[in-house]
């Protein structure tokens, strides 16, 4: 039977776990910290997107697939708690995709990065048989204070997740239905990072734990639980969206940030989100002791068989 994509990361981190780290955190968090001095850190992290797995070349533009490309990837940094400085940017071409379409791409991850403040500074380039890859590796930078991990979550603390789910995981049924121009379709191919969002909240203290929103809530929460060895009780009556709950607790690629918060700070907090940033706070839920995942719906438990996106 097949471990699937986190039981294969977890294989790697056992194996390189004797390897001296040289001041670098182990795997298990959305980005590596390192130290820096003066009470800052730098923080690092590498994603792919593939053709035909995380984009349709027939559906998106090469800018919009340039601008997702940087996007989703300062999405980890702004998980962090800190702010976005950089990127290396490496990607395999086939022939199909060389000279218009690149310089399309490299127009689109531009446009992004000059919007974020986010500059390019190295890569590689080589050819492709046949599929587009992307590899990019984000940079940022925050005081060590800031850093925000999947392991910090406390038992009493609430659940709480940025603006709305599912937009994304709505918009690639459309596409795959050849509704190439809704909402959400739209939205799909031009994904957003929540990086004001994400300094500003590594900003206060009553945020504990934090991660972005790529798998779905059903799979992404698992990952605070896990690093932090806790429970979670989850209202889905509270999940806010304008689709079916499905997509939002299944599906991927929403990039929102789902976080804890300390007992008794959402209402400040959530306020002041919005006051600072103009983005929505949703409690959904409650971290609890023990290691179980439990659904509600209108106050009373649920059984329901969710799972978020699985790579493998």
């Amino acid at each position: 039977m097949k471990k699937g994509e986190f039981g294969f990361i977890g294989d790697i981190a056992t194996m390189f776990a004797s390897i001296p780290h040289n001041g670098f955190e182990a795997i298990g968090d959305d980005c590596t910290v390192v130290e820096c001095g003066n009470e800052e850190v730098m923080v690092l992290s590498a994603d792919m997107l593939v053709e035909d797995v995380h984009f349709l070349r027939f559906a998106s533009s090469a800018e919009e697939v340039g601008e997702k490309s940087l996007m989703v990837n300062i999405s980890d940094i702004a998980a962090m708690g800190a702010r976005p400085v950089a990127t290396l940017l490496s990607i395999a071409l086939p022939q199909s995709a060389q000279g218009e379409w690149a310089e399309g791409f490299m127009r689109g991850y531009h446009k992004a990065s000059e919007r974020e403040g986010v500059a390019l500074v190295g890569g590689d380039t080589t050819a492709a048989k046949e599929h587009i890859t992307i590899n990019v590796t984000a940079i940022g930078r925050a005081p060590k204070s800031n850093i925000k991990r999947r392991s910090a979550a406390r038992i009493g603390d609430i659940i709480c997740v940025t603006g709305k789910l599912g937009i994304s995981s709505k918009g690639l049924v459309d596409i795959m239905f050849g509704e190439l121009d809704s909402v959400a379709a739209k939205a799909h191919k031009r994904a957003q990072a929540r990086t004001t969002e994400g300094a500003w909240l590594g900003a206060q203290s009553e945020v504990h734990a934090m991660m972005d929103i790529s798998d779905g809530i059903a799979s992404d929460i698992r990952h605070i639980m896990e690093q932090s060895g806790v429970g979670a009780e989850i209202e889905i009556g509270t999940i806010p969206t304008d689709y079916d709950l499905r997509y939002a607790l299944s599906g991927g690629e929403d990039y929102e940030l789902l976080l804890t918060i300390a007992d008794g700070s959402f209402d400040r907090l959530a306020s002041a989100l919005y006051e600072a940033t103009g983005t929505s706070l949703t409690a959904i839920g409650r971290i609890t002791a023990g290691c179980d995942l439990r659904w509600f719906k209108d106050g009373e438990p649920t059984d329901i068989e969710l799972e978020g996106f699985r790579h493998f």
